[in-house]
């Protein structure tokens, strides 16, 4: 067979465009790879986009605001020290935006104005806090982020 430029660049491409199809279909058929959506029932949180940004303002109205701080115990949720705690109802939903697995919510059930999430829940590196809460009937959001 007889070797020329054209005839060796042909080859060239030829095994670099099969490499490139050999990793694309190695990638897409491995197990180890999750291609999951950012959240499940997206268009249907987003139709509710309008309560979540009344509730966003209701929560920075507020004089004494939620905090979120990292303690060695865990993640220490404080609400307002002014409000009756045993009022104050909702759920504090954790997101992992490297692991869908990773995602929980846990409702919130106060003793004091303070929430513990402890340590042994919580895996190493970003999490995104959102905490939908209401008092007396008004509704309040707050999001964190937060690097463990």
């Amino acid at each position: 067979m007889n070797m020329n430029w054209g005839k060796g660049i042909v080859v060239a491409f030829a095994l670099f465009i099969t490499f490139i199809l050999y990793f694309v279909f190695k990638v897409q058929s491995d197990t180890n790879y999750d291609y999951e959506m950012v959240t499940e029932e997206y268009y249907k949180k987003e139709i509710g986009y309008q309560e979540q940004l009344d509730k966003s303002q209701n929560a920075y109205n507020l004089k004494d605001k939620v905090t979120v701080a990292t303690k060695s115990e865990g993640l220490l949720i404080s609400f307002p020290t002014d409000f009756d705690y045993a009022k104050i109802e909702g759920k504090v939903s954790l997101y992992r935006p490297s692991s869908q697995k990773l995602d929980f919510e846990i409702p919130i059930s106060l003793s004091s104005s303070n929430l513990l999430i402890p340590k042994t829940k919580l895996t190493g590196g970003r999490w995104d806090i959102s905490v939908d809460w209401t008092y007396k009937g008004k509704g309040y959001l707050n999001k964190e982020k937060v690097n463990l």
